[in-house]
Formats: C-alpha cells, structure tokens, sequence
C-alpha cells in the first residue's frame, strides 16, 4: 500500500514550491521515491496563469499588480488565471495515478475532500456540473488546477480562509467573469486559520484518497496563521545571546550543565591535541586573517582535523545577519565586504596542500546577492592556484535567489552543500529566518543547475527532535535526490544557546545510516560527533558519481 506523507510547509515564495512540486514529482516519476506527497502551504501574493489560459483576464497592467506587491507566473497546469496569497491554503498533491488518463475522477475526489472540510468547518459547499472547483452559497471558495505527467500529479488546489479579496478584483478568477468568489471566514463570521484548516483537511484528504498508511509532518504555525506560539530562538535573540556584548556573560550550570539537561555520555568525550600540526594551522588563518567555521562553531573536531591539516573556511567575514538557537557565531550588522578574501583563501588552501577543500561563509542577507559572488570568485581563484584540489561550498540559502544560486553553481564546485539542520517541526523554534521547503528546493536546483555535481545536506539531532521526525526527514531528502547527508549530535556551543534535549546514542545514528542508505541515498555520515564538514573527502569519495569537467 502507498504511504501518504502530508506536510505542511509554511509561507513559500511561489517559485521555490514550484520547484520543490517539480523535484518531488520527479523523484515519485523516478523511482526515488515510493511514497505519495501532499504539500500544503501559503504563498505570498501571485497570480498563475495555467498553459491554456487567456492572459487578458489579468484585468490591470503588469506595473499595477507589482504595485500590489504580487508577481505573475505563466505555469503548467491546467485552467486558467488564479490568485494565491496570505490567508489561502493552497495544497498540491504529488500522487502517482494507476490511470494518467482519470484526471477528471482524480479532480472528483480533490472536491469531494475539500467540501469535507468545508463542512467540519461550518460550510455547505457542492461541486458544480460544468466547472472545476467548490462552490458555495456565495460564491466559489476554493479554485483547482492540475497537471499529470508520467503517471504522477503535480500542483492541485487553493481555498480561500482569510484573503485579502481585493485581489481576485484584479481578474477574471479562474477565466469566469459572471460568478463570485468568496471566502470561508466570509461564509462563516469569524476567522478560520490556516491551522484549523490543515487539521481538518489532511483526515478528509486520507480518507477520500483511500490512504491507509499516512505520515504527516508540520512546520510551526506562525503569527496569523494559528495560534499564538513562542519560539526559543526569539528568547535568545532578545537576551542578547548572539551579539558580541553578551559573550562574557555565562548562565549558570552545574558540572557544565543546564537544568533539565542529560548527563554527556562516555561517547561524546574528545580529546584535545595541541600538537605542531593544529599550531601551525592556527598560526596560517591569524596571518592569512581568515575565519573558521571550526572555531567559530566550537566544532568539537577541531582537534582531529587541525591536527590532520584540513579546515573549513569562513569567508565573508564572522558576523552573521541571522540567528540560530545552536550556533555560536555572532549576530549582527556585518561591516565587512573584502575583495580580496579569495585570494587569501585561495593562498590557504595551496599552502594546506588540501585535496578537498571546504568553503562556507555566514548568512549576509546585507548583501543583494548574499555573497555569492565571493564565493564563486573564491571557487575560481582556489581552482586557479590548486588545479587539483575539489572544492566543496556549504552555502546559506540567498533568500531563495535562484540568479545568486546559479552565479555559484557557474563557478562548477564538485559539492554543493545546503544544511537543512533540523526537522520540519523545529525549524522556526531554532532559525529566525530559515524555510525547510526552500532549502529542499535549492539542493534540487543546484543537481539541475550541474548535474555531474553532488548535492549535500547535514541535520543536527539532539535539539527536541523524535526519531520518527528524523527518518522523515530523510525520506523528503530522498524524495528531491540528495547525495550526501550528514547527521551529527548537538553539543550546546555555550550556557547561552539551546539546551541539550538528549544525546543520541551511537545504535541510533546507525539506524538512520541504515533507513537512508536503504532507501537509496548514496551516502549517509551519521554518528555522535559528525558535522557538516566532517571526513568531507571521504564522503565525497564514497559516492560513485563521476565529477564532470571542470
């Protein structure tokens, strides 16, 4: 039997769902993956136009939707001119049909499920012979279009809760100038969220779909989309926890822990070497005045691959425009753009003599293109100096920029690196600025962009997650076609950051070894003391995939 996996995803930028749509669709086309997908979120404003649709039922011009603040997309669905926007749950189901030909009994039962949950939801709501869509006693409530390709579904259904209904003023919804449009806090007097709805909607859609094995996965509820929540990552930002003033400050704890938190296994002891070769590699950074994520981070394998001649570069300076609930690098206004860091980093990674280097930098949303084009400058000049060494890049996500992406990827490093970090649920308890579906969505892009390269994902387990979340997790990343992923413990980088939820134990990193090798992820680097960058050469050689020319 199938299994549906139902995930909610949040607030989306329409292009990036697209792409998840289009990366999940063609691991379920593939074989990647075996199991069904409905995704639901919310997107900023859009306006769709579907492959057959007339375009002169966007009433206003281009400069007035911009106005707006909404964008204007030509897709490949079905149907025609739709709007999706801020208080509009929009689903799009990724199933495999046993009949590619039974669109129409597969558009049915998307109805029937919504006019379910119309009904646990207070409305009375019906399908209309002749139209495609749910109609209510005022109006059309919720919109679908559809396409199917190779045997396997793509985009799906939008319900109108709370929109701003000023939009669907600016078109012909749906191509239908003479019908209403409505929405179900309208039908109903009072606001319905977006997190009723989801509750609601994924038993409906389980039970019309016939779905006996189900798995579901949510990404917190934010302002307005449900109810009020808190988020530790918040907490700790208004303490001060990540800016350089409160660095001194040190909580409390009782032999080195926080309340509540377990004792440290024998597993995760390490030892400190301060031998020649860690000296002489510290001494190169300071001279080179380059940063390392390994200090930075209070990487508890400083030790092994300092003393191994090998280091992750920080470019783009050590002050970061976001925060992260487990990370010890600092927050705040960067004051630095210097254009000949790559060089520098180029002349650290000859002087190492690496055969796999590893490049990251901090987030600077400060910047328009995020710095990617230090990273690919940096890319060029390493490649330049060291013609055989391979380059890997743990990137940020650009804020979803696909040109900042490609200005990357152009550079051709053998592996694109993008954490995850965490599980579905957790995202937004641990980032303040951090989408689980965008960044799923960048790793497809980058394999697009450079097909003989390798993609690369890490998760950090230990912060609140269940084993259950995690296996989850590497099931999506299955979905959309990772080659290499990372899991490693959490280890709390000061009394100031999250707490340690529990230590993994080592039988349990095996297990989830096993599920995603098993599952066909080429390869998994899963123990207590992994990281990101940690045996980088030695995973990327573990995988049989040929690097394409440089």
């Amino acid at each position: 039997m199938t299994l549906l996996r139902s995930r909610w995803l949040g607030r989306l930028q329409y292009t990036e769902a697209w792409d998840l749509q289009r990366a999940i669709h063609e691991g379920r086309a593939k074989g990647r993956t075996a199991d069904d997908y409905l995704l639901l979120l919310e997107h900023p404003p859009v306006f769709t136009i579907g492959r057959n649709g007339d375009s002169s039922n966007l009433l206003v011009d281009r400069s007035a939707v911009t106005e707006a603040g909404a964008e204007v997309h030509h897709v490949d669905r079905g149907g025609d001119i739709t709007f999706h926007g801020p208080g509009q749950l929009v689903g799009y189901p990724i199933l495999r049909l046993d009949d590619p030909k039974q669109i129409v009994p597969y558009v049915r039962r998307i109805e029937k499920a919504l006019i379910h949950t119309l009904s646990d939801l207070g409305v009375e709501a019906w399908a209309e012979e002749g139209y495609t869509g749910v109609w209510t006693e005022k109006g059309k409530v919720a919109a679908i279009g559809v396409r199917v390709s190779r045997r396997v579904t793509m985009h799906g259904f939008a319900l109108n809760l709370t929109p701003d209904m000023g939009f669907f003023e600016m078109m012909n919804p749906c191509g239908i100038a003479d019908r209403p449009v409505t929405s179900v806090s309208d039908l109903v007097g009072r606001k319905v969220t977006l997190e009723e709805a989801v509750e609601t909607l994924i038993p409906h859609f389980e039970d019309v779909f016939g779905y006996t094995e189900t798995e579901t996965q949510l990404a917190a509820f934010v302002r307005g989309q449900g109810k009020v929540s808190s988020f530790e990552v918040d907490r700790l930002l208004e303490a001060g926890t990540f800016s350089p003033e409160k660095r001194a400050e040190k909580p409390v704890v009782v032999n080195g822990r926080l309340p509540g938190e377990p004792v440290r296994p024998d597993w995760m002891k390490v030892t400190a070497r301060l031998d020649g070769d860690y000296l002489e590699l510290k001494k190169l950074m300071r001279g080179l005045d380059l940063n390392t994520v390994c200090e930075e981070a209070n990487c508890p394998n400083i030790y092994e691959c300092w003393g191994m001649g090998t280091a992750t570069l920080m470019i783009l300076g050590d002050k970061c425009t976001r925060a992260c609930s487990f990370c010890n690098v600092t927050t705040g206004k960067p004051t630095e753009y210097d254009i000949f860091e790559p060089f520098r980093a180029a002349e650290a990674i000859e002087k190492m003599n690496l055969k796999h280097a590893v490049i990251t930098s901090v987030n600077r949303d400060d910047l328009d293109d995020g710095g990617a084009d230090i990273f690919a400058r940096t890319i060029t000049e390493s490649r330049r100096r060291s013609p055989g060494t391979e380059i890997e890049v743990l990137i940020p996500d650009f804020k979803g920029d696909r040109e900042a992406l490609h200005t990357v990827m152009d550079a051709r490093p053998e592996v694109l690196n993008h954490n995850t970090e965490t599980v579905l649920r957790l995202q937004r308890d641990i980032r303040t600025s951090a989408s689980y579906g965008r960044s799923l969505a960048l790793l497809w892009r980058a394999k697009q962009m450079n097909p003989d390269g390798l993609t690369k994902s890490g998760l950090i387990v230990g912060m609140g997650e269940t084993r259950e979340e995690v296996l989850a997790t590497l099931a999506d990343m299955r979905a959309v076609g990772i080659d290499i992923i990372t899991i490693g413990q959490y280890l709390r980088p000061t009394a100031r950051h999250r707490p340690i939820n529990r230590y993994v134990h080592p039988d349990e990193f095996a297990e989830y070894k096993a599920f995603g090798e098993g599952m066909g992820i080429p390869h998994v680097e899963s123990g207590p003391l992994v990281r990101s960058s940690y045996h980088a050469r030695e995973s990327r050689e573990a995988v049989p995939v040929s690097i394409g020319a440089r």
